[in-house]
């Protein structure tokens, strides 16, 4: 039994398929190009080896432990952490066989095709995983993980990863980064801004976050000159370690173009605690364009990441903290909600944004359009609950005749799970093959073409959006 086909996310048709499997062979070994993701920096820096395969596979990744949950298994069964420190599984081996057990649950999900990928040519895994086979499967993935070659810096190697950057707070040290270009490795891995800690006054801690800011910087965070100067020092902190992006994960799109008396006044108020909601939205949508300012000044990709509807469980973010799958999409609107930026700024040639969604209806009707005449803005890959392949068809289809393929930046992984790198970019490498084989098919495209836009997508524009 094989757990991937040859074929796999090609069109049946024969004749499209082979054109599939001719421009899929073009571009299958290109280097992997992963602009934006939440790997950990410190795997990096201490090269350590990964623990059990539960730990490595199940207890960090909230694609898995979610559809978990959605059936009634309890997250401390499966291993997450508690804000506590209460009581939870930490048998590898059980939490395994459970995930195993319930594996059916995945099945037509784009984790079940990472999962089938990374066992297959990580681990040399056959069979499919099943509660017969959950013991062998488990020990011969831990069986791996003991090896030098799977610490680490030998997967990233291995993984054929030219350049990776995490996602790291705006108050982060970077000490990781640090010791990864102390240590001489040859391996490329840059940080990226994110500064929602310091901009959006509901993250949790907000005020003395501020004031950790001011700290750090040596700036005076109590006043809004002082607050915006600790910003452009942070990034150029940053831009040392080879950022080139910055990263905003807010609510809504939401931009603002108030006069700088006018925003002092609402940062004074919001420094005070004394903001209500609209003046808290108002001050995010405010520094979003004062964050493109300042990637005018000193060149970082400005990336968007609205409309998610974070920790949607109250209870579940006081028992097991942020990021444990209970983020769901909401409307988004980018057509009002950016005018105030691109009023300001979106004409400028030195300005770059790249705007992602999880609403996907606004691909034909907003972001085409916006991305297809604004030159600031590009589109980013499908994102989050969309990457996977009938996301990434869509989005293909809804965007394309409008933006082009020009207009958008080909791929990046945004993951956690380090080992599912190579499965996500291959499935993407896929579905752009299969995407192409059908305009050649129809004459929409001649194949010469379809080689070239098949390079582009898995590589050349990835790296020339994100200016690396």
């Amino acid at each position: 039994m094989t757990l991937l086909d040859d074929f796999r996310l090609f069109d049946a048709e024969p004749k499209a398929r082979g054109v599939a499997q001719a421009l899929y062979a073009g571009i299958k070994d290109l280097p992997l190009v992963s602009p934006h993701g939440h790997t950990e920096p410190r795997w990096y820096a201490e090269n350590e080896k990964f623990p059990d395969p539960a730990q490595l596979l199940i207890v960090p990744d909230h694609y898995v432990f979610r559809m978990l949950f959605s059936q009634g298994i309890r997250l401390e069964d499966l291993g997450v952490p508690t804000t506590d420190g209460s009581a939870v599984e930490t048998d590898g081996r059980k939490i395994w066989r459970l995930f195993a057990r319930n594996y059916y649950l995945f099945r037509g999900t784009p984790t079940r095709s990472w999962l089938d990928h990374t066992f297959a040519t990580l681990f040399g895994v056959t069979e499919r995983l099943s509660a017969d086979n959950a013991d062998a499967i488990y020990d011969q993935i831990a069986e791996r993980l003991q090896r030098d070659d799977y610490r680490p810096r030998a997967l990233f190697e291995r993984f054929n990863l030219e350049v990776i950057s995490t996602t790291d707070a705006a108050l982060d040290d970077l000490k990781w980064h640090r010791m990864i270009r102390d240590s001489g490795w040859k391996g490329r891995v840059v940080p990226a801004y994110r500064p929602d800690s310091v901009v959006d006054p509901d993250f949790a801690g907000f005020a003395g976050n501020l004031d950790k800011l001011g700290e750090i910087t040596g700036e005076d965070t109590g006043h809004w000159n002082g607050y915006l100067e600790a910003h452009r020092k942070r990034r150029a902190y940053f831009i040392e370690f080879g950022a080139t992006s910055s990263d905003h994960g807010h609510p809504t799109a939401e931009t603002a173009n108030l006069l700088p008396k006018e925003a002092g006044q609402l940062y004074d108020k919001v420094r005070s605690g004394k903001a209500d909601a609209r003046e808290r939205a108002l001050f995010r949508a405010q520094m979003l364009t004062e964050m493109a300012r300042m990637s005018i000044d000193d060149g970082l990709v400005l990336q968007i990441h609205p409309g998610a509807w974070r920790n949607h469980s109250p209870s579940m973010l006081q028992k097991f903290g942020r990021d444990k799958g209970f983020d769901i999409p909401s409307r988004t609107d980018y057509v009002g909600a950016l005018k105030p930026l691109l009023d300001a700024v979106g004409t400028d040639p030195k300005l770059s944004i790249i705007l992602f969604t999880l609403d996907e209806s606004v691909y034909a009707r907003e972001l085409a359009p916006l991305a297809g005449v604004y030159p600031s803005l590009k589109l980013g890959p499908p994102w989050w609950f969309h990457d996977s392949p009938e996301g990434m068809r869509r989005f293909r289809e809804m965007a394309t005749e409008t933006a082009g393929f020009y207009n958008t930046v080909g791929f990046n992984d945004d993951t956690r799970a380090f080992p599912s790198i190579p499965a996500r970019h291959d499935v993407a490498r896929r579905v752009d093959c299969a995407f192409l084989a059908r305009l050649v098919t129809e004459h929409r495209l001649d194949e010469d073409e379809a080689h070239e836009v098949a390079k582009d997508l898995a590589y050349n524009l990835v790296k020339k959006a994100y200016k690396l």
